[in-house]
Order: structure tokens, then sequence, then C-alpha cells
């Protein structure tokens, strides 16, 4: 290994060992785990703001941004009584931008994006029929990504994965062939796991926190069910960056019992 390598390879490690955090502070349902943060907060943020405010435009442009319908009153309805629970795992959580807003599409999607920027499809609350519990189930579990900072976790993580792949491939003499090995090795040993732990985390932050904001933490089973029964619950839990259905479910059904006393 030449010195070079030695050198780039330490900073790594010692870039890994610093940069490794818990964000939020530990709730009822027990989340704690540390998280690789090498990218600063402030530069995903303005770029994902930028690419939000850029995605809002064209739907404005489109006729698609729904602001006056009854689904999107109860979306906005529900989205302002979770924001200030989110206190209970940032004390920083009033630094979010936290911002929704509602699109007119029959896809069962929503999303939210670093720093509080959010996104809820229509389709997802009428194809599904939610009700008022089921949209906090969703509105929770996608504001948990947020103070959980998964997206800049995950950049993290495919930035030290290229740095090493490279490093290694290197060393050993492996070339392109190695690369793409290593590459392949990489994406189940390390982003895919991590997926779906960051995707377990949103399910029962999110619980904790619609429970807090009033609403019943049973609905987040009912509303998985419904996306299970629209979209199908087979699949290899393996190779999914998303738990499957009845396991997405066990794991809920079983944090339920620690935040059902906080609906009020």
């Amino acid at each position: 290994m030449t010195l070079l390598f030695r050198s780039f390879a330490l900073l790594l490690i010692g870039l890994f060992l610093t940069a490794c955090a818990n964000t939020t502070q530990m709730g009822l349902t027990g989340v704690k785990r540390s998280q690789l943060q090498l990218i600063p907060a402030e530069t995903l943020n303005n770029q994902s703001k930028e690419q939000y405010m850029g995605l809002i435009s064209e739907a404005k442009q489109q006729g698609a941004i729904d602001n006056n319908s009854k689904t999107a009153r109860r979306v906005t309805t529900v989205f302002k009584k979770l924001v200030p629970q989110t206190r209970q795992f940032r004390q920083d959580s009033n630094q979010f931008d936290w911002e929704i807003n509602v699109i007119r599409s029959n896809e069962l999607n929503a999303f939210a994006m670093p720093g509080g920027k959010m996104v809820v499809y229509s389709g997802i609350v009428e194809r599904l029929n939610l009700s008022d519990d089921e949209i906090a189930a969703i509105v929770g579990h996608e504001m948990a990504h947020v103070l959980r900072e998964h997206s800049r976790e995950k950049v993290s993580q495919e930035v030290l994965k290229s740095s090493g792949i490279s490093i290694v491939s290197q060393v050993f003499g492996l070339g392109d062939a190695g690369d793409s090995l290593l590459q392949q090795a990489g994406n189940l040993a390390l982003s895919l796991p991590f997926s779906r732990t960051m995707e377990s985390e949103a399910d029962v932050i999110g619980l904790e926190l619609m429970a807090l904001a009033g609403y019943d933490p049973n609905a987040a089973v009912t509303l998985w069910q419904k996306m299970g029964q629209a979209g199908g619950n087979s699949g290899s839990s393996l190779l999914s960056t998303h738990p499957s259905g009845p396991e997405r479910i066990t794991n809920l059904q079983a944090q339920i019992p620690k935040v059902s006393h906080l609906k009020k």
C-alpha cells in the first residue's frame, strides 16, 4: 500500500469515527443509533429547498397544486398538529423549514426532503380513503425521516462507499471488474440494510409523533394494510429497500403499546 493510499484510508477512517452521531433524542420507541453524517446539513438542506421550489413551481404551472380541496385542508390540519410534536425528538426542530403541499395526482405517494419540505399526493388520501389518523401516520413517517436526517445519512454512506471501493480496488489491483464486484457487495452490505433500518425508524418515530398529536397509533397498521392491498405484500425483504408488508405491520404492532397512552 502506498503512503498516499494509506494516508487517504486513515483519513476516511477518521472521518467515519468523528462524523457518527445520533440525530434525535430517544423517545418511548427507543430509536437510538449512531449515524454517519459526512455531508453538512446546511448544504443538503439548501440543495433540497431549491429542488422543492422547482417542483412546486412546475406543479403550479400545471395547475396541480391543491390548496382548497377537502383533501388538502385535511392534510394541512394534520401537518400543523404534528409539527409542534417534533420538539420531543429534536429541540432544534423549530429551525427546520417545515412546509407541506398537496399535489393532485393519482400516485400513491408522499415524501419529505431534507430540511422539512414535504409533498403528499392526493391519490394516497383519496384512493385509499384514508382517515385523518391514517393521514397522520403517513405524515408522521415522513417527518421522522427529516428528524433523523436519513437523506443526509444516505448521501454520506454513498460518499464513503464510493471512496472506499476506489481505494480497495487500486490497492489490490482489481481493476474495473473488481470495482463492479465490490459495488455489488457494497449495495448489499451497506446500502440496503441501512435503508430498511431507516424505514423502520421512521415508522416507529412517526407512530409516537402521531400519538403525541392526538391521533390513534393503530391507524398506522391500517394504513400499511391498505398500502399492501393496493400494491401487494409479496417480495423478498432482503433485497427490498422497505420492510415487507407483514414485517412492517408486525413491528408497528409491537410498538403501539408503548405510545398508545399518549393519545388524548
